[in-house]
């Protein structure tokens, strides 16, 4: 508990209500939705065949299946209205691939977003310094919005896919029963894909989050100021304006050399007075033109 009250004490959490860090949490949350939504999904379908002899009926034939949608896997057992014997059969298509890639994509955005969020808060110096984090930041959160753009497309036409294999009267043509005119084929129930739907509609957001979340980091790159010429890097020092030390009034006067002469000292006492008269810097008195007279 100790290490996590420093670690919260030392905590810079006004970056969450700021652009930089508000989104870095609506990104984590939506990653949360989009593979959740996903990645837990089981739905059913029920369909009913009867035959001319009642007795080899089957009015309730129930078909589940789930992710990762590997759906040449997933087979039911229907009657053959010829007896007691039944067929098994398959539904069409495997559509793991775009499913696991979709799923995949949230759940490193999940992390990545919780990653970058416990940076912000806790060591936002070292990530401003000299912009590299920053930096970093801006080239992995381009390369996530690359991704959600693919992974979204991609799983938007799988769950079409899935739609249309999972047709109760799609199903219903793989039926040998259902090719006899005396036999009586329908679906009773249809799967419930509201929340494949949802994924698809989270994929998106999440897409237009990251897209976004682009243009805060970018300001903190220091690019644009790099562009516009104004930008100063971190370990150099603009030069100092040049002080009256260096080429102005305190440089050596050459008249106070080792030659004989009048040697005026400016830093004593005597000089110019305001009233235009010269005072010398010794306390003697000055004789007088009438005392030489």
């Amino acid at each position: 508990m100790d290490v996590v009250n420093q670690l919260v004490a030392q905590g810079q959490f006004t970056v969450l209500k700021q652009p930089l860090g508000f989104i870095k949490i609506l990104q984590w949350i939506f990653a949360i939705f989009a593979f959740s939504t996903c990645g837990s999904y089981s739905g059913m379908f029920k369909m009913s065949v009867e035959c001319k002899n009642r007795t080899e009926s089957d009015l309730g034939i129930e078909v589940e299946f789930e992710y990762p949608f590997r759906l040449h896997q997933v087979y039911f057992d229907s009657p053959t209205c010829k007896g007691a014997n039944k067929e098994r059969l398959f539904l069409v298509g495997d559509y793991s691939s775009s499913a696991e890639f979709f799923v995949t994509i949230a759940v490193f955005s999940f992390l990545y977003s919780m990653a970058a969020l416990s940076v912000y808060c806790f060591i936002l110096e070292k990530y401003r310094e000299n912009c590299k984090g920053a930096q970093i930041d801006f080239v992995v959160s381009a390369v996530f919005a690359f991704m959600w753009l693919v992974s979204s497309c991609a799983w938007a036409k799988g769950l079409s896919d899935v739609k249309t294999a999972t047709d109760p009267e799609k199903v219903i043509t793989l039926i040998t029963a259902c090719d006899e005119p005396e036999n009586r084929c329908r679906e009773v129930h249809d799967p419930k894909v509201s929340g494949l739907n949802t994924s698809v509609a989270f994929g998106f957001i999440n897409l237009i989050l990251w897209i976004g979340n682009l243009w805060f980091v970018f300001k903190e790159t220091g690019w644009m100021a790099a562009l516009s010429g104004t930008y100063v890097p971190s370990q150099e020092k603009p030069p100092a304006p040049d002080s009256f030390a260096q080429g102005g009034y305190a440089q050596q006067d050459p008249y106070a050399g080792s030659q004989g002469g009048y040697q005026p000292e400016y830093g004593q006492q005597g000089g110019y007075t305001e009233e235009g008269g010269y005072s010398q810097g010794y306390e003697q008195q000055p004789t007088s033109f009438s005392n030489q007279m």
